[in-house]
């Protein structure tokens, strides 16, 4: 059914170092493949938040990926960057898209509470967070995976545009 593009950015800096592997990214990709997204970017960076825009920016502007998701920078850390990179780039916050995620995670673990992942939109991509944990991760694109093309579909096609007319 879906055939979107996707982009992965994990977000580690011991990841990102070596000092550890990334299992939240394959996980994440292997789980999308099998609902047939198509993975056409994954990368790890450390836990910076220029270095977190710079990406975003990239996968949004340059490569025009319709979905992004992060993984990992979402917590109470003092490295936990990911939602506030995110928002200095976005120029639209879908918070429904979070607060679904974290409601849905709560009713799993009470620490869910804890995530402060955002979504947003800039210009025609759309960017989730998710949380840097594997099973975390892909519960969270499970829980919003069948509103996910008609979210795509609507950030695409503007219904005011001409072509539309």
């Amino acid at each position: 059914m879906p055939d979107i593009k996707v982009g992965v950015l994990t977000i580690s800096d011991r990841s990102s170092a070596g000092i550890r592997s990334d299992r939240s990214g394959p996980k994440i990709i292997e789980f999308l493949q099998k609902n047939n997204y198509q993975v056409t970017f994954y990368e790890i960076v450390p836990d910076e938040v220029n270095l977190i825009c710079e990406k975003l920016v990239f996968l949004s502007d340059e490569l025009n990926i319709p979905l992004v998701f992060t993984t990992g920078g979402t917590g109470f850390t003092p490295r936990d960057n990911t939602p506030e990179a995110t928002k200095l780039i976005i120029n639209k916050e879908a918070p429904g898209i979070a607060e679904f995620i974290r409601q849905k995670s709560m009713e799993i673990t009470k620490h869910a509470m804890l995530s402060r992942g955002i979504a947003g939109i800039r210009k025609s991509t759309l960017i989730i967070n998710l949380p840097g944990s594997p099973k975390a991760a892909t519960e969270s694109i499970e829980f919003i995976l069948d509103t996910i093309p008609h979210a795509i579909e609507l950030i695409q096609n503007d219904p005011e545009s001409e072509k539309n007319h």
